[in-house]
């Protein structure tokens, strides 16, 4: 166990410029998508508005329907992990990769933006009831999983263009282990945000 942790630890260590590459791309996906929250036109602000007040009255009525819920979050999230992971296999995957964790950070920062945007100093109570706790755990996942595709998909260009040896059986067992760690991560985060969340969101309901 010792040795897994340390290996793990000198793994990070080495690799650290391109974790601090990937949390900055995220976080620049959450401040553009905070930021895009105030150049929509008042048609776009209005139907977003409409979509967040119907969103939290279904929450504070408990008109919530649970089976479609738990159903669609976790059919996203295991096609998001499942098409990040293939796409670590293949050699021009590695843009998509890149886009797809931008636009997963994006996303959550529209909606932080949208929120905060409508319901002003209330609203940062609301984002964080909404983003707390499984966004950020996807958000970490989507990281960790897009390092390790990354990784993957560099060890292939390596040995096809670069003919450098790569031993492709640890390398693939050891991508096979950290998708199924992300693939059952992300299915604690849509548990999460199906029975955990609303009870939160909830509690911000009261004060709007």
């Amino acid at each position: 166990m010792n040795k897994a942790l340390d290996k793990a630890k000198h793994s990070i260590i080495k690799q650290k410029k391109m974790y601090l590459i990937l949390i900055l791309l995220v976080i620049i996906g959450l401040i553009a998508g905070g930021i895009f929250t105030t150049v929509l036109s008042q048609i776009d602000q209005n139907l977003v508005k409409d979509q967040l007040t119907n969103f939290f009255e279904q929450i504070k009525t408990s008109n919530v329907n649970y089976t479609s819920g738990i159903i669609n979050s976790m059919t996203s999230n295991l096609l998001y992990c499942i098409g990040i992971w293939l796409l670590g296999i293949s050699i021009i995957g590695l843009p998509v990769i890149v886009f797809l964790l931008f636009m997963k950070g994006f996303i959550t920062g529209f909606s932080i933006g949208s929120i905060v945007s409508i319901y002003h100093w209330k609203g940062i109570v609301g984002a964080i009831t909404y983003i707390f706790p499984h966004h950020i755990i996807s958000l970490l996942l989507s990281i960790l999983l897009s390092f390790y595709a990354i990784s993957f998909s560099s060890k292939i260009f390596s040995s096809l263009f670069l003919k450098k040896e790569i031993n492709f059986k640890e390398a693939m067992h050891r991508y096979i282990k950290i998708f199924i760690i992300c693939l059952i991560g992300f299915l604690i985060c849509s548990i999460l945000e199906i029975y955990l969340s609303p009870f939160l969101i909830k509690l911000f309901t009261h004060m709007i």
